[in-house]
């Protein structure tokens, strides 16, 4: 079986899952997505939808978080940890969306990594969700996935990105990710993945080693 084929019956089979996938992270516009993905760097997608309702009902607008007093902003964002740097990324890449281009979230990856603060894992998130175009999101559930049913051989996310382009096709790149992540969460865990439970066993290539 091909890596392409492969990836189709994965994606096959984690449809009858996740019909649906959406993104782990809440947000209602494209400036609170980029927020988002940055506060969960090295956090749990679980405390940054705690954190972001009452810093969304603050600062609403990129010219809100461009504005924002630096130590009120760090101080709703702590529990997310590595709050200075995070404060000031989002400081900053607000401020050039507004003032490099003109209000509007750059639509492409190589435009959108120009921002501080985003690397290809939120380029490729915004591409998928704001503007519906391939999205290969290569965050730490996706990686082990990857590893685990033999897309890849790299931890490396921007190798693991590369590998995923050549196997899944571009159409259902966002959904394909987005099922990685959840049944990263769910089933195959870190941690004791639950082989028991696993409806992709003889796919997986860690097994058949």
């Amino acid at each position: 079986m091909t890596a392409k084929e492969k990836a189709l019956q994965i994606n096959k089979e984690l449809e009858k899952i996740y019909p649906d996938p959406v993104c782990a992270l809440g947000f209602n516009n494209g400036i609170e997505l980029l927020v988002a993905v940055r506060l969960s760097a090295q956090c749990t997608d679980k405390r940054v939808n705690e954190v972001t309702p009452a810093l969304f009902a603050k600062y609403k607008t990129a010219e809100d978080f461009a504005n924002a007093d630096i130590e009120e902003l760090e101080g709703m964002i702590k529990s997310c940890g590595f709050y200075h740097d995070k404060a000031k990324s989002i400081k900053e890449f607000c401020r050039m969306i507004i003032d490099v281009y003109g209000g509007v979230i750059p639509d492409t990856i190589d435009e959108l990594v120009k921002l501080p603060g985003v690397g290809r894992k939120t380029a490729n998130l915004v591409m998928g969700e704001l503007y519906g175009k391939e999205s290969y999101v290569c965050d730490t559930h996706c990686i082990r996935l990857s590893n685990r049913f033999g897309l890849t051989k790299s931890k490396d996310p921007a190798v693991v990105e590369k590998d995923l382009r050549a196997a899944v096709p571009p159409e259902i790149s966002g959904d394909f990710c987005h099922r990685f992540v959840w049944y990263g969460r769910d089933v195959c865990t870190a941690r004791n993945p639950k082989c028991d439970k696993c409806s992709l066993k003889y796919l997986c290539a860690e097994k058949a080693k």
